[in-house]
């Protein structure tokens, strides 16, 4: 018997490192993005619809160059993050240009999304292990939500220092998660001065989650508070690890951690990009993406 799962991307960002919208960036030898290798995966591991979050601002082209690709592929539709979209009593700031987080553009799909979805950054690479798990778990239907989480050695790059959301897991339960900002060979800083070890085989999160359609409404009633107490703030967001944490800490739902072994890929910087492309590449010649 079939299960219906979703997956969602987001795609509504710049990628202000890589210096452009590094969402389209091809990588793939017929010019496919990583978006397209994340939905054949997705769709091999079960996935029968895509949602992406997108601006209206970069509709037009996002269509054109991607939709028209995925279409053929899986089930599209698509979802818009714009800042104005705020839960209702919420007026958005004549000054606010920033979008809101990661938070807000889950909470921009919520009429888009009625089946137990994934959600995943549109400019990662999370191999097909991760879907599979991601899959295996959502077909359970155990009612928690769920993440899949990588290796920090395995998420680096030699181009510059990375953010990572460092997870603390007990008997394969996410506890919480922190974020480090500024992460280098395995080592992060606060200071710019003092580096932190940390082991190589520590599980990060790359914000890769699974969720049931309930968190809809944890994430509204969360935003409502955010917005009450700092709507004004010109450059604030409100992240979905933020979202998780709640959840954890009011008891209201477990959230399983699956770790993937392999390989995260994903161009931070624009000299990433070469590596990725080889590395895609590769896994077409081995047979892994058949008629890319």
């Amino acid at each position: 018997m079939s299960f219906d799962a979703t997956l969602v991307v987001m795609a509504a960002g710049m990628g202000s490192r890589f210096g452009g919208l590094k969402q389209i960036e091809p990588v793939g030898p017929n010019g496919q993005a990583i978006i397209d290798f994340s939905v054949y995966d997705a769709k091999q591991a079960g996935f029968n619809k895509v949602v992406f979050i997108i601006k209206h601002e970069i509709e037009k082209e996002f269509k054109e160059i991607v939709g028209s690709r995925i279409e053929k592929m899986i089930d599209v539709d698509y979802a818009f993050q714009e800042i104005d979209m705020l839960p209702d009593g919420f007026i958005c700031p004549a000054d606010r240009v920033k979008p809101w987080g990661t938070a807000h553009a889950i909470y921009c799909a919520r009429d888009k999304v009625n089946t137990p979805f994934a959600v995943i950054n549109a400019d990662d690479y999370y191999g097909k292990s991760a879907y599979k798990k991601m899959y295996e778990h959502l077909k359970q239907q155990k009612g928690d939500f769920c993440m899949v989480g990588f290796r920090l050695q395995n998420t680096l790059t030699e181009n510059g220092t990375v953010s990572r959301g460092i997870c603390e897991t007990e008997n394969g339960m996410l506890k919480s998660v922190t974020e480090r900002t500024k992460i280098l060979d395995c080592k992060y800083t606060e200071d710019d001065m003092n580096w932190v070890e940390l082991p190589p085989d520590c599980v990060v999160s790359m914000n890769m989650w699974g969720f049931t359609p309930d968190v809809f409404d944890y994430i509204e009633n969360d935003l409502k508070k955010f917005f009450a107490e700092k709507i004004n703030i010109s450059k604030v967001e409100y992240y979905l690890p933020t979202v998780v944490s709640n959840v954890i800490e009011r008891g209201q739902k477990d959230v399983t951690v699956l770790v993937a072994e392999d390989r995260w890929y994903g161009v931070t910087y624009k000299e990433d990009k070469d590596g990725v492309v080889s590395a895609l590449k590769q896994k077409i010649n081995n047979g892994e993406y058949e008629g890319f």
